[in-house]
């Protein structure tokens, strides 16, 4: 989301440059500077949040497969 907001606020700033609104310029800029500084903290919280999963990730596989030999086990254990 915060792309389109960036990809939006550049311009729309640069427009009232041109057309000599240097007070709405500056604010749209501080816009734009926290707009980037927003991206940034999600992104880097994506890649904690990817990090966490890909480390929990083989552990739950781990468990599932121990879990599916027990029941394969339980199920031969009934045949006989």
């Amino acid at each position: 989301m915060e792309h389109y907001e960036i990809a939006a606020y550049g311009p729309v700033s640069e427009f009232a440059k041109v057309l000599g609104e240097t007070e709405h310029a500056s604010l749209l800029d501080e816009t734009l500077g926290e707009e980037k500084e927003t991206d940034e903290k999600l992104t880097e919280l994506a890649k904690e949040i990817n990090r966490q999963v890909n480390e929990e990730r083989p552990r739950e596989e781990q468990e599932e497969s121990k879990g599916r030999k027990a029941t394969k086990r339980a199920a031969s254990l009934k045949r006989e």
